[in-house]
């Protein structure tokens, strides 16, 4: 898993590649740390090059939307591909994010 960051007016944008799971979990959220540090106006995981999520990266996706709301920061998913979509909706988890079909519309939603 790699991790970019970008930010967009004070919207930082978490570009993910690979698979979302235990691996990538000390790097993820000592990243997400660091980044709510700067306190954006909000921040959004970029989704489309994350070709699976197993049952540790859904619970860092918890933890990322927990950690979000302590910090008063606003979290969206942007571009999930089809087969993690799904992964969200089988476990009921769809609910629990904000999801937008591009990345451009995430962040725009700040605005």
């Amino acid at each position: 898993m790699k991790i970019k960051t970008q930010n967009y007016s004070n919207v930082i944008v978490l570009d993910l590649q690979g698979e979302l799971d235990g691996d990538l979990a000390d790097l993820l959220k000592d990243t997400v740390a660091e980044t709510l540090s700067e306190r954006p106006a909000g921040l959004v995981l970029n989704m489309s090059d994350v070709s699976f999520i197993d049952g540790q990266g859904l619970e860092l996706m918890l933890w990322i939307r927990d950690y979000c709301r302590e910090n008063k920061t606003q979290l969206r998913l942007a571009a999930l591909a089809e087969n993690c979509e799904k992964i969200l909706e089988i476990t009921q988890l769809h609910h629990e994010f904000d999801s937008h079909a591009e990345l451009a519309e995430a962040v725009k939603s700040f605005a």
